[in-house]
């Protein structure tokens, strides 16, 4: 199933006409004349801002570029930080008309190597660009490589494939978010010792991978007396991710503290609350959306390791229209910075 976000590009009929007042007036507060009052300019102003409208950039745009399609290629399935970035290109729309672009929202079972590659494959010869959420797989790798060789600009998006001749990755550090969630962990269990939980979603997953090796890294450097089990996989889905952590936490009575590399955190948190384990154990996850903050706020959950997936989104597409113009990628731009919250500095 895809989902496509364009928009017809705005005039400046269509700002005055959201404000409520005459195309000179618009031109008037555009061009700073004066005989507009106050009270109209800032009507005028918000209309604009509301729209992301930029009559400069769209004419430019207009003048010198064809029309682009970009595909984003994305986990099926109730994953809320994805839910987030496909929720941000929504919002983007009034952006992308004024630079004649198309994003169309591509689901997929980014789990299962075979499915993603076809995904993949099917869209050659049809889009300027690609950015994806990749699975590190030989038959992934070869998927991206021979839509880069067919012309294709590839961004991997979240999670990277490096050996893959993909143009750039759009995403955090996760060997550092990794090693992060290890910090914490080991510092809130304290003086306590006993055994440490990690549910993934798949060790394929590149950026599930990264953070288990930074997670693991910084357990055995700084903190010998926790011992860190087996990585469970829930394929970040809830069902899962509860069934594979309530097995573990029947067999073990001395885990102290979980890390979460993925989703499935609703799961994971069913999974304590049935063991009544909540309290006595510390728990590092990924990502603020609506659930995570409750569990912060309920002390279910102790930190999130965040990242923006605005700045996500928006850095996929800038990514994607620099490498179809063939313009330079501003990398400290496009750099993704993780933030630790906790229940005292939700935003």
């Amino acid at each position: 199933m895809a989902e496509t976000f364009t928009a017809t590009a705005l005039t400046l009929k269509d700002i005055a006409r959201e404000a409520g007042v005459s195309l000179a007036t618009v031109d008037r507060v555009l061009h700073n004349r004066p005989g507009v009052r106050p009270d109209t300019v800032r009507r005028v102003k918000a209309a604009i801002e509301r729209n992301a409208f930029q009559p400069h950039v769209a004419a430019a745009e207009l003048a010198r570029s064809r029309a682009r399609r970009f595909a984003f290629v994305m986990p099926a399935g109730p994953n809320p930080f994805m839910q987030q970035i496909e929720a941000y290109l929504g919002e983007m729309s009034a952006w992308l008309s004024a630079r004649r672009l198309g994003v169309e929202v591509v689901a997929t079972d980014v789990f299962d190597p075979s499915a993603l590659a076809a995904s993949l494959e099917a869209l050659s010869g049809d889009y300027d660009g690609v950015a994806v959420v990749a699975l590190d797989h030989p038959g992934v790798r070869a998927a991206i490589n021979d839509l880069v060789d067919a012309g294709t600009s590839v961004v991997t998006l979240v999670s990277d494939v490096p050996s893959s001749r993909r143009h750039h990755y759009v995403g955090i550090d996760n060997i550092a978010a990794g090693r992060t969630a290890g910090a914490l962990v080991g510092r809130l269990v304290g003086q306590r010792s006993g055994k440490v939980a990690i549910v993934a979603g798949s060790q394929g997953l590149r950026d599930h991978s990264e953070r288990i090796f930074g997670f693991s890294q910084v357990m055995a450097s700084e903190f010998p007396d926790l011992s860190v089990l087996p990585v469970l996989e829930g394929r970040d889905e809830d069902g899962r991710s509860e069934q594979v952590l309530a097995r573990l936490l029947g067999k073990h009575a001395d885990i102290v503290g979980l890390y979460n590399a993925g989703a499935g955190t609703q799961g994971v948190a069913n999974a304590l609350s049935d063991a009544d384990r909540g309290k006595q154990m510390v728990f590092v996850g990924h990502d603020v959306t609506a659930l995570t903050r409750r569990l912060l706020l309920q002390g279910v959950m102790d930190a999130a390791i965040s990242q923006n997936p605005g700045h996500e989104a928006r850095a996929a597409v800038r990514v994607l229209l620099a490498l179809a113009r063939g313009e330079p990628i501003l990398r400290e731009q496009e750099k993704i910075r993780i933030d630790i919250v906790m229940r005292d500095n939700l935003p």
